[in-house]
This record gives structure tokens, sequence and C-alpha cells, in this order.
């Protein structure tokens, strides 16, 4: 399976580019933010890839990154979504925004995308929630938490109660910034249940 591509940009249209990879263009299928993170017709490119096979079609789907690749084949697994839709969605959230959308069940956020109604909107949410915290947080989500200490210790009681790593981490980090550094164990796994439930 074809997993990258590298090469130069040929020609891009409105969802898809053309990447010249020592002579042979690939037409790469791709959301609106990728396409825009390519650069200019002629410049060196990378797009990581997936190849889909139907009966009567191959398509091959062009990320700017590993992290949109996952995200892409998570959405593609929910009922109702198809490669056109999961790129319709990646074109208006960045990876790091539909992880935080999927956490905190945002489902008018994933509304936003051409093609996807409040009541498929809901079911991503619904079926990706739980995987929101397990993939590698993208650039910009990941939570700074000091290790040891209070902040640490409220961060592994609430996965002890269940909470995706992810998830747990963002919970205190709010409950830090709204009773401060110096709060109390049992004061920040209090707050930070409210925020995670919330």
């Amino acid at each position: 399976m074809i997993a990258k591509l590298r090469g130069i940009l040929d020609e891009t249209g409105a969802d898809w580019a053309v990447i010249d990879v020592a002579g042979v263009g690939y037409l790469v299928h791709c959301s609106s933010k990728t396409l825009g993170q390519l650069g200019e017709t002629g410049a060196a490119c990378t797009v990581f890839t997936d190849l889909q096979v139907s009966e009567n079609d191959m398509r091959l789907l062009g990320f700017a990154s590993g992290t949109e690749r996952d995200w892409f084949r998570l959405l593609t697994q929910v009922q109702g979504v198809g490669s056109k839709v999961a790129l319709a969605i990646l074109s208006v959230l960045s990876p790091e925004e539909l992880q935080r959308a999927c956490a905190a069940l945002d489902a008018a956020s994933v509304a936003r995308a051409q093609g996807v109604g409040p009541k498929l909107a809901g079911r991503i949410v619904n079926e990706l929630k739980d995987k929101a915290g397990a993939l590698p947080s993208a650039p910009g989500m990941a939570v700074p938490l000091p290790r040891g200490g209070a902040s640490a210790d409220a961060v592994s009681a609430l996965q002890n109660l269940g909470f995706k790593p992810a998830i747990a981490a963002q919970a205190v980090a709010r409950a830090i910034d709204e009773l401060g550094e110096g709060a109390a164990e049992g004061d920040l796994i209090r707050v930070a249940l409210k925020r995670a439930a919330g």
C-alpha cells in the first residue's frame, strides 16, 4: 500500500492535487486544509496517504500529517461517513479541533462541515468520544502538567475512574486555571470531574 508520497506539487484543484514523484503523477484527494499546506505549484511537498479500493474505483487520499490520516480513518469507520464527508469535516476542523469536539461531545462544530447534518454529527462525536483521548495528541493538544504533586495525582484519579488520559489532563488543567496552582488534590478532582462531565 502507498503510505506516503514525497515529490513536486504539479497541479491542484478544488479538492485534489497531483504530486509528481520521479515523473509519475499521483492524483490525491485532499481536505482544503491539506491543500493549503502543500505550498505553491512546483514546490517540493510530502503527503501521507490512504488508498481506498472499491468495486469500481481506486482512490488515493492525501493528508498533511499522520494525525490527520488517523482521524480520517476513524471518521470513515462511522456509519454514514464516506471519504467525501470525512474530507469535508477535515476541511473545516483541524485534527486538534476535531479531537476537542469529540472529547467535549460538541456536535455543532462537526455539523459545520458540508454534507453533515445534526444527526450524523451527533453520531460521530458519540462514537468517537472514547477514541479522542486514545489517539496521540496533535500539536497544540498536549496539556503540560507537572510530574508528581496534586495535579498529577488528580489526573491519575480521573483515569482510575475511567477517563481517557487526554481528557483527564485537560479537565485537571481547567481546574488548576479555576482554583490556582496551590489547590489541594481533593478540590482539583471535584472541579475536574465537573469539567470532564460537562
